[in-house]
């Protein structure tokens, strides 16, 4: 495709022809009445006229042009000033038309971005002050009560006590897994990796996890037996608290009598994908996209007697990105949900 000829260019060329038939015409005139007139002469000083205003012009118009589209530059921050001084000067008023536009469309997404950012702070910090503020009066009114003349009754004082030690409890959860989570986010918690057997520590978890299900009388179980190891390259203490956060909501949402399955399955040549599959209450697919959020909670009244941080999902996906795996879910309201993740392969 033929290359655009710069408008300032054109317009300096058109210029600068003005100039020179201009300027040819009366040094033509003044030749020819007062010197020696030869044919050539016409043309030669037309040639150096326009070469020079050409010339002339055109660094004029480069200079105004640029100083002008600098100071734009300089006062939308679009570009850094140093990249202008080393880059080549832009005079082409279209070039410059699109940089805005660009910096426009890029400025109201970055604008869109903020405004969600924005609410999601406020939804946050509103979360959080929910979820400290719920055991914290807890604790305060069971306190207050046995200051107020309960704690000389045996049996109300170690029923108190028991009930602020379990609000005291959630709260350590509450900053233990904030603190996970915010050195997730900044790198700070290292992982320690290793080689170990995924269908071992599944099995370890289904033994943590067993008399939590029998309450519910939920069966944890895998889809088939694995008679040989599979094994992964991983932190194996996160993996298991992975394993425990999904198991642990499997249970906890749950239908009664139900089934918690485990599959680990062969992915790729050096991936599996672990599934974590239930039968229980499944997920609306409207708050799917939100369920890895800090503190999001689907049943915003039911979730909440049963316990918990409401970080463990969360938790779970910074784990897994921590390892640069993937994290999926699938979900379909009153029939069940599948969360599964994948893991590098041992060699």
């Amino acid at each position: 495709m033929q290359a655009k000829f710069k408008k300032s260019y054109r317009f300096a060329a058109r210029t600068a022809c003005f100039i020179t038939l201009y300027t040819t015409l009366l040094m033509s005139v003044f030749l020819y009445y007062y010197h020696d007139f030869e044919w050539y002469y016409p043309f030669l000083i037309s040639v150096c006229i326009f070469v020079f205003s050409f010339a002339i012009i055109q660094f004029s118009v480069e200079r105004f042009i640029y100083k002008s589209v600098k100071r734009i530059y300089d006062d939308l921050t679009l570009l850094e000033s140093v990249n202008l001084a080393k880059g080549p000067i832009t005079t082409d008023m279209q070039t410059l038309t699109q940089e805005i536009d660009k910096f426009a469309r890029d400025k109201k997404i970055e604008i869109e971005t903020l405004k969600v950012r924005e609410e999601y702070r406020k939804e946050f910090l509103g979360n959080v002050s929910h979820e400290l503020k719920t055991p914290l009066f807890t604790v305060q009114g069971y306190i207050l009560t046995l200051l107020d003349g309960a704690m000389n009754d045996k049996n109300i004082r170690e029923k108190y006590l028991e009930r602020a030690s379990k609000g005291i409890e959630r709260l350590g959860y509450i900053i233990k897994d904030l603190d996970m989570i915010t050195k997730l986010e900044v790198g700070d918690l290292s992982l320690n990796m290793e080689v170990f057997d995924i269908v071992e520590l599944v099995e370890n978890v289904f033994d943590m996890l067993e008399m939590k299900a029998h309450k519910k009388k939920i069966t944890l179980t895998f889809d088939r037996d694995y008679p040989n190891p599979i094994m992964v390259k991983a932190d194996r203490e996160r993996i298991q608290q992975v394993l425990a956060n999904l198991m642990v909501n499997s249970i906890k949402y749950g239908s009664e009598r139900g089934t918690t399955e485990v599959s680990v399955e062969n992915l790729i040549k050096n991936k599996v994908i672990v599934r974590v599959t239930d039968n229980g209450e499944g997920i609306s697919k409207e708050h799917i996209p939100r369920l890895f959020e800090r503190f999001y909670r689907v049943d915003k009244s039911g979730s909440r007697k049963e316990g918990g941080s409401g970080l463990g999902l969360s938790i779970v996906k910074h784990i897994i990105e921590a390892h640069e795996e993937k994290i999926y879910v699938e979900s379909e309201y009153g029939v069940g949900s599948e969360f599964s993740f994948t893991l590098e392969k041992a060699k």
